[in-house]
């Protein structure tokens, strides 16, 4: 096999991990290269999504802003150049505050900044397999129209979602049965809908606003203010500011559909919001065509998914024009070209992040990012189950924040690997596999990839003195010490 390259630091996956770990590890002085299965950079967000969640999480719920660097600059970058929306008003920030971007446009924009850094990119080529001396993780073989190639590292970066790397170099994973009392968080396929009469959907909103999402778990608000608050809903803008978590859920009709069969159960019919140019708002529905227990890790029951999705997805939209009010001319825009994956393998590294960490707000000397998020719940795909707490909901105390350390990006029995994502080491109810969580984690990977190559050490080395990735990470602007 040809020898394609050696590099500093090697990224797996160009999604919403990957792009920032390949960013920031070129920004800390790394050669850097990055290798995507497909011709598009940024996976939840713009190839199996966008999800509603995209750019939550960043504030805590005591209004502190707690992540910033790579999703601070992309988010500030498109609202300047009118592709985004403005964070909600400093007295509606919670941790699950929404700010709405335009997906494809950050699409294009990730691109751009590859290039202003000097990131390699290596697209359409699949990781095919991991070089190890011993426990030594030396480089990748990648396969692509060309044939197969060898790329040489002195760092990987696991960032596929799905661990595909770290397993296949050895590091140990937990992975859920399918007949766990728990099922998998399922698979589904977003789609994107335009032609809405959203006159009409305010109208509605206003008469149930017990469809409308405006609270966080942990700051709950009363229903006489959602009431009020609906009914100070004037068009969209003011609907993002007065419903910072932008959301429909149509729970009593999805419930009545399915009892009179012309609605399937594995979902309801509401959607989050997307910003389009012009001031255009589209509807983007992405758990509405979702598959119960389906293991994405077995080629056979991802391809079902893939088919039993799109099954779903045909009957929700012919609901969607004959039953919600103001979707009587809508019409499909884009449908997503590949699942959306929740629950997958979690690499288990040198600290597991748990749920009690996150419900006391736990502090850590490794820091590396910060988190708001909800802890302990499970995604399943029924209309009645959408939100299953197994542990109850986290609620770290005074409305503050946990900290993500270091050492859960470092998977256990490899050396010179990282791992960034969804699958960075962390029990089922602490999983971090929202994009705000998936995007600090990998720009953190990255950073770390570069410090240790500049230090001449593994990243493993680097837990007994984190305080150069964290100097940097803070250069960075991705770590804001001074939050709670």
């Amino acid at each position: 096999m040809d020898i394609y390259g050696t590099f500093d630091v090697i990224v797996c996956g160009g999604g919403t991990a990957g792009v920032p770990a390949a960013i920031a590890a070129a920004r800390a002085g790394a050669k850097t290269i990055l290798i995507e299965r497909l011709g598009a950079l940024g996976g939840q967000m713009t190839v199996s999504g966008p999800p509603g969640f995209a750019y939550a999480h960043m504030f805590n719920n005591r209004g502190e802003q707690i992540i910033n660097g790579f999703l601070g600059e992309t988010h500030d970058r498109l609202l300047a150049d009118g592709h985004g929306m403005p964070y909600p008003p400093q007295d509606l920030r919670t941790g699950s505050s929404f700010a709405f971007i335009d997906p494809e446009w950050w699409g294009l924009l990730v691109y751009q900044m590859m290039q202003e850094n000097g990131v390699r990119l290596l697209l359409h080529s699949l990781v095919v397999e991991v070089l190890r001396t011993g426990n030594d993780v030396k480089g990748v073989v990648v396969e692509n129209t060309e044939g197969r190639q060898v790329i040489l590292g002195k760092v990987v970066i696991d960032a596929t979602g799905e661990g595909d790397i770290a397993s296949r170099a050895g590091a140990p994973f937990e992975h859920v049965d399918k007949d766990d009392p728990y099922p998998l968080e399922p698979p589904s396929i977003a789609f994107t809908m335009d032609g809405i009469d959203w006159d009409e959907v305010l109208a509605y909103a206003k008469q149930h606003a017990e469809e409308l999402a405006v609270s966080s778990p942990a700051i709950p608000i009363p229903e006489d203010v959602v009431r009020q608050r609906a009914q100070r809903i004037r068009d969209m803008q003011s609907w993002r500011e007065l419903v910072p978590l932008g959301s429909l859920s149509f729970h009593a009709i999805s419930k009545e559909l399915i009892d009179k069969g012309e609605y399937h159960p594995y979902g309801d019919l509401g959607f989050f919001f997307t910003p389009r140019e012009g001031g255009v708002i589209q509807a983007i529905f992405q758990h509405s065509a979702q598959v119960a227990n389906c293991d994405c890790i077995s080629i056979d029951e991802m391809t079902y998914g893939e088919i039993e999705a799109r099954r779903q997805a045909v009957i929700t939209i012919r609901a969607a024009r004959k039953y919600l009010p103001g979707f009587q001319n809508a019409y499909v825009t884009r449908t997503t070209t590949e699942l959306r994956v929740r629950e997958t393998r979690r690499i288990l590294g040198d600290y597991q992040l748990r749920w009690d960490d996150a419900n006391t707000g736990r502090k850590f000397p490794d820091v590396i990012g910060k988190s708001a998020m909800t802890m302990g719940s499970r995604h399943v795909a029924t209309v009645d189950t959408l939100g299953t707490y197994a542990c109850g909901r986290t609620n770290p105390p005074d409305g503050g924040s946990f900290d993500l350390p270091y050492r859960i990006l470092v998977p256990r029995d490899v050396e010179n690997m990282l791992v960034a994502g969804k699958m960075v080491s962390a029990t089922r109810e602490c999983a971090l596999r929202f994009l705000p969580e998936t995007m600090e984690t990998g720009q953190a990977a990255g950073v770390a990839a570069a410090i240790s190559v500049r230090s001449g050490c593994t990243p493993r080395q680097l837990e007994d003195d984190i305080s150069e990735v964290q100097k940097t990470l803070e250069g960075q602007g991705a770590i804001l010490f001074g939050t709670h």
